[in-house]
């Protein structure tokens, strides 16, 4: 079998007026440069693209199935390349550019990826709300999250490892593939080099959609940084909460002479609550997460797998109702011994509390258990 040395992916929806260009200017590239490569068509076009492919004698797979992340995951089954090189075929990327990045790939980087921000950005090329909102707000979040040193998260010409795309193991369909590379590269410590590269102005009509495609790029890393998204804020909400309750738990405290009586307390059980919810749904992304494979491991997780276990769970939820109920019971017979006056102490919003937080702890041990149980 031929050794290959690089796979030239392009994912292509309805690029007959590009395609051929493209193709040509790889061909050059390849015969100038004595690269032995591949060319794949990863196809779901309507047009004559895929007579455009065949005419040109490269490898066509024709899946018709919509998606950008589709058209490289169809493509990367076929691919024999020690390399893989992925860009669009409209006319935006400049193909010249391939030796620059099978260079970088043979120094040792496993990911290379193109900085248009830092390189050219032709006129006309980038509409202004992509150039100065869309992308980087997200190449912002992406740092932010993962601590990443990416300026350009959503570049399409990016070349990587065919060894380390497979351990990669890649599951979006849609434009968030361009992210889940990047952040799981980044979290297997994958050696990343980001450079300057020129981008043009597409032929054609562009398959992006603004909103959409930016939402599914920024929802994927929110998935992916449940930390951040909820365990920070929920935290946060509980102890604020936590310790209203527990400063007005005795006697109603006055500001400015003012007494506050059991306000504070309503507004300390609805952060401490609403903070339980969030943490809670935090735990369940993590081990959602985990069940799709998205992550292998999770240090939070782990640890919750081997001290709080399903009966653990159910016993400190237990717990906490007996504690309510003993309170509540406490309460119920001195509110019947002084005659049924109004209920105005904030123990009893206390327990209330509590016997909530006691349920929502044992029917949370039940469903993680679910989430988290090992499968065959």
């Amino acid at each position: 079998m031929e050794d290959i040395e690089l796979s030239i992916i392009l994912p292509c929806r309805n690029e007959e007026l590009t395609l051929g260009a493209c193709i040509k200017q790889i061909k050059k590239v390849l015969k100038k440069y004595k690269i032995k490569g591949e060319i794949i068509v990863s196809d779901s076009s309507s047009d004559n693209s895929p007579r455009i492919a065949i005419k040109e004698q490269v490898k066509l797979i024709k899946h018709d199935k919509q998606g950008y992340g589709i058209a490289y995951l169809e493509a990367i089954k076929v691919a024999k390349g020690r390399y893989i090189f992925m860009a669009d075929c409209d006319g935006t990327y400049d193909f010249n550019e391939v030796p620059k990045f099978l260079g970088y790939l043979k120094k040792d980087y496993n990911l290379v990826i193109g900085n248009r921000f830092k390189g050219d950005i032709k006129k006309g090329a980038m509409s202004w709300h992509h150039k100065y909102l869309g992308n980087p707000i997200i190449s912002f979040f992406s740092n932010f999250f993962f601590k990443l040193k990416i300026h350009d998260i959503n570049c399409g010409m990016r070349a990587i490892k065919r060894e380390d795309l497979i351990r990669l193991n890649l599951k979006t369909t849609g434009m968030e593939f361009a992210s889940e590379m990047i952040i799981k590269a980044n979290k297997q410590k994958l050696k990343i080099k980001e450079i300057p590269i020129t981008y043009y102005k597409r032929k054609g009509i562009s398959k992006l959609s603004s909103f959409r495609d930016g939402w599914r790029h920024l929802r994927f890393m929110l998935m992916y940084a449940p930390t951040h998204l909820f365990l920070i804020p929920g935290i946060m909400l509980f102890v604020i909460g936590s310790a209203i309750m527990i400063a007005f738990l005795s006697n109603p405290i006055k500001i400015f002479n003012i007494p506050l009586y059991n306000r504070p307390m309503i507004l300390g059980s609805f952060f401490t609550i609403l903070g339980y919810q969030i943490i809670s749904l935090g735990i369940y992304t993590k081990a959602y997460m985990k069940s799709l494979k998205f992550i292998e491991s999770d240090r939070l997780l782990d640890t919750i797998a081997k001290v709080i276990t399903f009966e653990t769970g159910i016993i400190i939820g237990i717990l906490m109702l007996i504690i309510s109920f003993l309170m509540g019971t406490n309460i119920l017979s001195k509110w019947i011994s002084t005659g049924f006056p109004g209920l105005t102490d904030n123990t009893l919003l206390f327990v209330l509390t509590l016997s909530i937080l006691s349920i929502q702890t044992m029917f949370s041990a039940f469903f993680l258990s679910i989430l988290v149980i090992e499968k065959k």
